[in-house]
């Protein structure tokens, strides 16, 4: 909150002193902080991550084509990257899994995920 102290002088016009207090200021911190930390939570969600990143929008369609796998019931990301590249570390196969099929690491069984060009066969 604020207070307001009017003073009056003889023969002079009445002055306004804006004073805050410390509950106007952590309402005002408060206020100035909400959009940065939303915005933070939202690129950390992944959600505005193009628009961050400086993503950029082309007229040229792409053509690469990918192998795809389909998961079947009880198969982890872990398994499928150890399948398909077997010398290679698991985590690297399953960071570049994620992110061709914009994933982050919930599979369905049925779904078809995209394999990077360098593990296919």
């Amino acid at each position: 909150m604020t207070a307001i102290a009017i003073t009056a002088t003889a023969g002079a016009a009445p002055t306004l002193r804006l004073r805050m207090t410390a509950r106007g200021r952590r309402a005002l911190a408060l206020l100035v902080a909400a959009p940065v930390l939303a915005l933070g939570a939202l690129a950390g969600a992944g959600l505005i991550g193009d628009a961050v990143a400086g993503a950029v929008a082309s007229s040229s369609a792409s053509t690469a084509e990918f192998e795809h796998i389909t998961v079947v019931p009880g198969q982890s990301l872990w398994q499928i990257a150890e399948a398909v590249a077997p010398e290679a570390d698991p985590r690297d196969v399953i960071a570049e899994i994620e992110l061709l099929n914009g994933i982050a690491g919930a599979i369905q069984p049925g779904e078809r995920l995209a394999i990077p060009a360098q593990y296919a066969d």
